[in-house]
């Protein structure tokens, strides 16, 4: 036997005796994981085990990508198809989706909008026993008009003592609600007078993740969809109380417009944000599904982004920088 082999034998025995294991993550990813527009995106880690996206698109049907390591995706199909996707009303359009796993099924809402119109618009809710369907459609909500909150859009599903609540609203307050099921077994609002408002009027795309003793209320703010032009950002307020109130760092109230940055434009990626419910992996890292412009690449619209959250020493949230990762060199470990 040569040196050279009896040497790679010596070392291939110590690292089997010392534990260790090859590991079948890759060791980096690139930003965008999915290069291709997915605005608002939506994510649930479903009952197989797998992570599942959902987004805006211009058809209104509600892509859907699954992956098992939230970096690689393979495209599942849409929620609606073009024979049965909503159609309230002419010109109205599907926006911003959300999705949760309740008591065994998939609730899935989305909002459903006519651009540019802040009253003739409200949130509607879909049902399957599987995260790529097929989806019952089982209408509105509410209204604009109903609930008394203007540009009611942007919804996200908060599970919290055993009760379900329904998150929304863009740039007209962020308000939360219960919902409950009615004699039909649809959900429903539970009283348009338990509505509670959460911040002001410069946030949209709101949703709440818990995360030690605290409730982090997490929105975008600024223009979405200029394109290069477009300053869209990440920014969070937190409480004890799932109800509030929301304040910065510097103790201002998110109903008064404080916040912290979470993560702004870079020279490579514009206008960050609408991101979906923080993921937790096994090493108790935390990762954030949004959507960003890539600036040598607009056409392509705003694609799905992957970064890890941090957390710095008094609890407050922030990707590495305060800008969007172009390449990472550890991927999450689900």
């Amino acid at each position: 036997m040569s040196k050279k082999l009896l040497l790679k034998l010596i070392i291939s025995l110590t690292l089997l005796l010392s534990g260790y294991v090859h590991s079948p993550y890759a060791s980096a990813y690139n930003n965008p994981v999915i290069r291709s527009s997915m605005p608002d995106p939506a994510a649930i880690k479903a009952k197989d085990g797998c992570y599942y996206v959902y987004a805006t698109d211009s058809k209104g049907l509600v892509p859907i990508y699954s992956s098992k390591d939230l970096v690689n995706w393979t495209f599942r199909g849409t929620v609606f198809s073009q024979e049965n996707k909503p159609n309230k009303e002419k010109l109205w359009q599907v926006w911003a989706p959300d999705i949760i796993q309740y008591k065994g099924q998939y609730l899935f809402s989305y909002a459903l909008s006519k651009g540019g119109e802040y009253n003739k618009n409200g949130i509607c809710i879909a049902t399957s026993d599987n995260p790529t369907g097929p989806f019952t459609d089982h209408g509105m909500l509410f209204t604009s008009d109903e609930i008394g909150v203007r540009n009611s859009i942007d919804p996200s599903f908060v599970a919290y003592k055993d009760k379900l609540y329904l998150l929304w609203g863009s740039f007209n307050g962020i308000y939360i609600i219960e919902l409950k099921k009615n004699k039909s077994g649809n959900f429903q609002i539970a009283s348009p007078d338990t509505k509670v408002k959460l911040a002001g009027n410069k946030f949209e795309g709101a949703h709440i993740f818990k995360h030690g003793k605290y409730y982090y209320l997490f929105a975008s703010i600024g223009a979405c969809c200029k394109g290069a032009d477009s300053t869209y950002k990440v920014v969070v307020g937190r409480s004890k109380d799932i109800f509030g109130p929301y304040i910065d760092s510097e103790g201002i109230p998110m109903l008064n417009n404080g916040y912290d940055l979470v993560v702004d434009s870079s020279e490579k990626f514009i206008g960050p944000g609408h991101g979906s419910t923080i993921i937790t992996d096994r090493n108790h890292r935390t990762w954030y599904l949004y959507h960003s412009w890539q600036n040598d690449a607009i056409d392509r619209g705003r694609q799905l982004m992957l970064d890890e959250i941090l957390w710095d020493k008094d609890g407050w949230p922030y990707i590495k920088s305060f800008k969007p990762s172009e390449t990472s060199p550890t991927p999450p470990r689900l």
